[in-house]
């Protein structure tokens, strides 16, 4: 722990769990993006489908996930994103195991009552069930994407980098970032929707393809802070360490 790389992984792993257990927790509740903005919905219609520009709050953080995956990538290589992928996973298995087993848990008679008589909440249990409790479809959609999208970010980064060195940050982080992230958005809909549920296929590609077109733009929005981030670590490890980090990066 004395030394300053140590610290640095476990910094940027914390944020990566972090963000990507919120992620999960959060993934329940669907919000309109118009009217958050403050505008009228604005439907789109495509394959014969009306799409309402409907999201879920979970993909807020996602495009932060994947940014974390490429600086994490840039200084420990695939090796550590890998790590910290199969350790998430696991964390968010376990997570869903533990909230599986509260919802399941019989309520007291007394939070219940409490909650109706001066929360307004008749059956809050149940509520509470609704709000964490996920779909096994989902669940399993979810965390096949999450792994399968590391996957793909961290060889397609580290295919860019070694053909660049240590130029074009933006290519290789912004490039792997869109491609993952457009497979990790079709794998979840295509488990949790077209096989759990029974949708159309050209309806789930309609879904998808609005989702996508929000991590397009906040990739690319985002593109920036990965100049910054990376400027910011490269002053706390020290010129030569931080360019020798990325060198072995390489080769892990």
């Amino acid at each position: 722990m004395e030394k300053k790389a140590s610290r640095l992984f476990m910094i940027l792993g914390g944020f990566f769990v972090a963000n990507a257990l919120l992620a999960e927790f959060i993934g329940g509740k669907i919000f309109s993006v118009e009217l958050s903005l403050g505008f009228d919905p604005l439907p789109l219609h495509i394959f014969g489908y009306e799409i309402p520009f409907n999201m879920t709050a979970g993909i807020l953080l996602w495009p932060v996930v994947f940014i974390m995956t490429d600086i994490i990538n840039e200084y420990f290589g695939k090796k550590g994103v890998r790590f910290l992928s199969y350790m998430t996973a696991g964390l968010i298995a376990y997570c869903f195991l533990m909230i599986y087993l509260a919802i399941e848990l019989v309520p007291a008679g007394w939070w219940v009552g409490s909650m109706a008589e001066n929360q307004g909440i008749p059956d809050i249990n149940h509520a509470f069930g609704v709000i964490f409790g996920q779909g096994m479809w989902i669940i399993a959609g979810s965390l096949t994407a999450f792994l399968v999208g590391q996957f793909i970010d961290a060889t397609i980064f580290e295919w860019f980098k070694k053909r660049t060195g240590s130029r074009l940050l933006w290519l290789r982080a912004t490039g792997s970032t869109l491609v993952s992230q457009l497979v990790d958005t079709y794998i979840v809909l295509f488990i949790a929707f077209y096989i759990g549920q029974g949708f159309p296929l050209q309806q789930v590609i309609a879904i998808g393809l609005v989702g996508y077109i929000y991590k397009f733009i906040v990739a690319v929005v985002l593109t920036p802070t990965l100049y910054l981030l990376h400027a910011v670590i490269d002053r706390y490890l020290g010129e030569d360490e931080a360019r020798e980090m990325v060198k072995r990066s390489l080769e892990s």
